[in-house]
């Protein structure tokens, strides 16, 4: 814009009629385009303006009718601890119906005549998953002999035997390979209730959006209401100035071309042939 300002006055003084109308013309464009774009900053300013106040208003009263009722659903909170309790409750009984076929099958050593109970099970004892949660559903510190989710697979990799077309373990081992597929089926289920359900259920009563929302009151809503009002003054003056420029060359040159003289603008201020 200041470049194409100073190509204006100087074709204008020059008396280059052609480049001067290339240069009103291409200033109008840019003028009708700066504007246009003042206009998008003046309705994103308004946009962010409103934004802000209407997710301040959810932040501070969620449970009121606001704007955003409608695009954010949320359950109340003890819905929410609800559903939290049960996804413990369910991790616990997937723990512990893991843990009573390591117990009570893999790890003992039964007679041939105990039916499907025996598949030849030997060798070292199978480790135990730990539980995440003790019965009241409060966290348990794993203990040395159980496994955690993270490193079940790998552990009990070591315990499966080779099988015969009868299913019997052929080699040393604890676990046939069915056995292995179906506990790492509950170990998997497991851990996304575990790790993944807290998440969940915070996305189910908007804390975790509403800890979001907070953040962008505090460090992002300030800083954009100002930016866009700077960008949108700015580019308003910018306009108007190039706008003024574009009239005053082209009313020098209407002046310039009356008078039928060639002389600088100074030369018209201190004459009076402005006036």
């Amino acid at each position: 814009m200041l470049l194409l300002a100073l190509l204006g006055v100087l074709f204008s003084v020059l008396g280059m009629q052609l480049l001067t109308y290339t240069v009103v013309l291409i200033g109008w464009i840019l003028i009708t385009i700066t504007f246009v774009i003042c206009g998008l900053f003046v309705i994103l300013h308004s946009v962010i303006g409103d934004t802000c106040v209407a997710m301040d208003e959810w932040v501070q009263n969620p449970t009121a009718h606001t704007a955003l009722d409608d695009i954010i659903p949320c359950v109340d909170r003890a819905t929410a601890e609800d559903t939290l309790n049960h996804s413990k409750d369910v991790t616990i009984q997937l723990v512990g119906v893991v843990n009573t076929f390591i117990t009570n099958i893999s790890n003992r050593n039964f007679p041939p005549n105990a039916g499907s109970l025996y598949y030849n099970q030997s060798g070292p004892l199978v480790p135990v998953l730990c539980n995440p949660y003790n019965s009241g559903r409060t966290d348990h510190n794993c203990t040395s002999g159980e496994v955690k989710f993270d490193n079940a697979a790998e552990e009990w990799r070591r315990y499966i035997c080779k099988v015969s077309e009868r299913g019997i373990c052929s080699t040393v081992g604890r676990l046939t390979p069915a056995h292995y597929v179906q506990m790492m089926s509950a170990v998997n289920l497991s851990y996304a209730l575990y790790h993944y359900g807290p998440f969940l259920v915070k996305l189910g009563d908007c804390a975790f959006v509403r800890d979001i929302f907070t953040a962008i009151i505090k460090y992002h809503c300030p800083g954009l209401r100002c930016y866009s009002k700077y960008i949108y003054i700015a580019l308003a003056l910018v306009s108007n100035a190039v706008m003024v420029s574009v009239i005053f060359w082209l009313f020098y040159k209407r002046e310039k071309t009356a008078l039928g003289v060639h002389q600088t603008p100074y030369t018209y201020i201190f004459s009076g042939s402005f006036c």
